[in-house]
């Protein structure tokens, strides 16, 4: 069976408490939940996990190189300072989603700029955690 990683950056480990008014009442795990189903229905298993250090992040990504058939990454607030996430994405070799469950350019100015974007085949934004079960379908059509 072919592997998707799916990969949460800082806070979303608080996803469903945190600020539910803009990240809505869905936990962490209701989110893997629902992709992992969905992912099985397309032939796909799929690998969670969720950090806060950076540098985890960018050994998850190592590690799937080779392995994972693509990648869906909400990288939270990395996804506007992370040069270091975007060179970790650039030696992945297949294809990468990001996934925002707020619309970032609806809010502050500077989380209107995504590093992440320079890599990614597509961008899912403003969906809520929706998001990420579209992520999952984009992703199993791009690796078929």
């Amino acid at each position: 069976m072919r592997q998707i990683l799916l990969l949460n950056g800082p806070n979303l480990n608080l996803l469903g408490q945190r600020q539910p008014e803009i990240y809505g009442r869905e936990t962490l795990a209701d989110v893997v939940a629902a992709c992992t189903k969905l992912a099985q229905g397309f032939g796909l298993s799929l690998v969670a996990h969720q950090s806060n250090r950076e540098y985890e992040l960018i050994d998850w990504i190592h590690h799937a190189r080779g392995q994972a058939a693509g990648l869906i990454i909400n990288p939270g607030a990395f996804t506007h300072t992370s040069v270091a996430l975007l060179d970790a994405l650039n030696a992945f070799e297949a294809p990468v989603i990001e996934v925002h469950i707020s619309n970032i350019h609806k809010r502050e100015s500077f989380r209107h700029h995504s590093y992440v974007s320079l890599r990614a085949e597509g961008v899912i934004a403003g969906c809520g955690v929706q998001g990420y079960e579209l992520a999952v379908q984009r992703l199993a059509r791009l690796i078929g």
